[in-house]
């Protein structure tokens, strides 16, 4: 019998494959002169929302490219978590990948990762991070550099562990809405960055310092719940903006999945390179592009 274990695993070697492939769905046209792909790669980056839109759909396809369909189908879910279900009356529960989208050349990995660690019981979602360029750095069809599959739980898991140091921050869970229609429940944490200037932070230190050992380890049980929000009562706390940004979780594999990226060598620079040639500009910037402009022939594209 075969169980979401199996299904998702199938899943995320297939999206490893994907490596190297171009989407045809969208193309950038080349840039007549050098003045112009100079101007072309200053807004670039504003076509990333664009492909990663484009790019969860053709994922839901290529994933039932490859599935006999005997015992269900890839759906992708708009809205909802995760972006992409396996949709099955024969397995429990469906398996699940999050689609998140990479576009090196400009900036971190801004996606968002806030969901709790209660959804992720029993490990049956994933969490795919698709990094991308241009084929040819800023003109072409956009081509994946390399996909990244991980345990959404061990996200969830690195993301509690990283933020949460009481007192100076705190990781809240979402309120109980299991018995809200599913378009109305909440299943974002939220972080809480300890306010200074309003509160006195030796005192909420001192308090924390009365805990036990084990409340130091975020849980998110409902009795330490309890205690986190008894302490953000007591003490001014603040909404971190910047919370739950999947450059800054310290996943391990993500890390080194980040890392490789930048190293990537492709049209004569590294990722990293072209990242600070792009955000330059100037000669060094002219200097690469123009060989790339006179080797690309229009009927190529």
């Amino acid at each position: 019998m075969v169980d979401y274990k199996f299904i998702l695993a199938e899943a995320s070697a297939t999206l490893s494959t994907l490596r190297g492939q171009t989407i045809d769905a969208v193309s950038i046209n080349k840039p007549e002169t050098l003045e112009s792909a100079v101007q072309l790669s200053k807004i670039i980056s504003k076509l990333s929302p664009f492909v990663a839109n484009i790019l969860e759909y053709r994922v839901v396809d290529f994933l039932n490219s490859k599935n006999d369909g005997q015992q269900g189908v890839w759906k992708r879910q708009d809205p909802g978590f995760p972006d992409v279900i396996y949709d099955s009356s024969k397995i429990t529960p469906n398996p699940g990948i999050e689609i998140k989208t990479w576009f090196p050349l400009a900036t971190e990995i801004t996606g968002r990762f806030k969901e709790s660690i209660t959804i992720f019981s029993p490990d049956h979602i994933n969490i795919a991070i698709i990094a991308w360029i241009p084929e040819f750095v800023i003109f072409g069809k956009p081509l994946i550099l390399d996909t990244l599959v991980i345990s959404g739980k061990s996200v969830a898991e690195a993301r509690d562990s990283h933020y949460h140091k009481p007192p100076e921050y705190i990781v809240l869970e979402p309120e109980d809405t299991s018995k809200r229609t599913s378009n109305l429940r909440q299943t974002n944490t939220t972080g809480y960055v300890f306010q200074k200037d309003r509160s006195s932070y030796e005192e909420a230190q001192m308090w924390v310092d009365r805990w036990p050992e084990e409340w130091l380890t975020y849980s998110p049980d409902v009795d330490y719940q309890k205690i986190l929000k008894d302490l953000k009562s007591r003490f001014e706390y603040k909404t971190d903006t910047n919370y739950g940004k999947m450059d800054r979780i310290q996943h391990q594999a993500l890390e080194e999945f980040k890392q490789r990226i930048l190293d990537t060598e492709y049209m004569g620079c590294t990722i990293q390179q072209w990242r600070i040639l792009l955000k330059r500009g100037g000669e060094g910037l002219r200097g690469k592009l123009e060989p790339i402009l006179e080797c690309v022939r229009e009927d190529s594209l």
